[in-house]
């Protein structure tokens, strides 16, 4: 009999108060243990994911989504834990998509499988003509930079095998991939490396207040830079 794989669904959050106990209660019993990164909130996030039954690290400092994903990666390498899911901390995300996106790594073999709002059947509602068109331009410059066929790559929801950082040549704990950089950085250093990597259906929601924190054109700098310096050998 195979064994079942320990899934850790890692959640970034920074002053999402009001929004992490809905997606804490969101996520579908059994499929894994939620964990909340508090990425040195300054309302009750902490309090309230610690409620709705979630495992909670604060983090004494705002270090950025990256410093907050490298330490829920972290705990699951030192507890056992054989996959990672990520989901939004901001309710951007269905964690209903969660089963979908495990699937390929527990049934089909796969290392690392990226969420993606196209297959989803992309939520048109609230999205702006910027974030709709980088996306886009993005997943382009992805495919062409790696040869992967893929539709989305900015999506944040994702899942990987914790085995990846086995190999050495994936250094997530590098000071420059601290904020918006260490995702993207792992998803090209996946496919780059030869691991078998696919797509999912993963729904992005836009509610109509925004939930986003990035700030344009440095933020979306940040998302970019880890594909030039790969690609150019400038970082590794």
């Amino acid at each position: 009999m195979k064994q079942a794989l320990r899934t850790l669904i890692v959640i970034p959050a920074f002053n999402e108060a009001g929004k992490i106990g809905r997606v804490i209660a969101k996520i579908p019993p059994g499929i894994g243990d939620p964990l909340v990164v508090d990425d040195c909130s300054s309302d009750n996030t902490n309090q309230e994911a610690i409620a709705a039954g979630a495992l909670v690290i604060r983090h004494e400092r705002n270090t950025g989504v990256g410093g907050a994903i490298r330490s829920g990666i972290d705990y699951g390498i030192a507890n056992g834990y054989d996959i990672v899911a990520i989901l939004s901390g901001d309710d951007q995300h269905d964690p209903t998509d969660l089963p979908g996106v495990l699937r390929p790594i527990v049934e089909d073999g796969y290392d690392f499988v990226q969420g993606s709002r196209r297959l989803a059947g992309l939520q048109e509602t609230h999205i702006g003509w910027f974030r709709r068109t980088f996306t886009w331009v993005y997943a382009v410059l992805f495919r062409l930079a790696t040869g992967f066929p893929c539709t989305d790559a900015t999506n944040g929801g994702r899942a990987f095998r914790l085995t990846l950082f086995q190999d050495r040549r994936i250094n997530l704990w590098q000071g420059w991939l601290d904020t918006y950089e260490l995702e993207p950085y792992l998803f090209y250093q996946a496919v780059h490396l030869g691991y078998l990597v696919t797509e999912a259906p993963m729904k992005v929601l836009y509610h109509r207040q925004g939930t986003t924190k990035m700030k344009p054109l440095r933020d979306w700098w940040r998302i970019l830079r880890p594909i030039v310096y790969l690609r150019l050998g400038l970082r590794h």
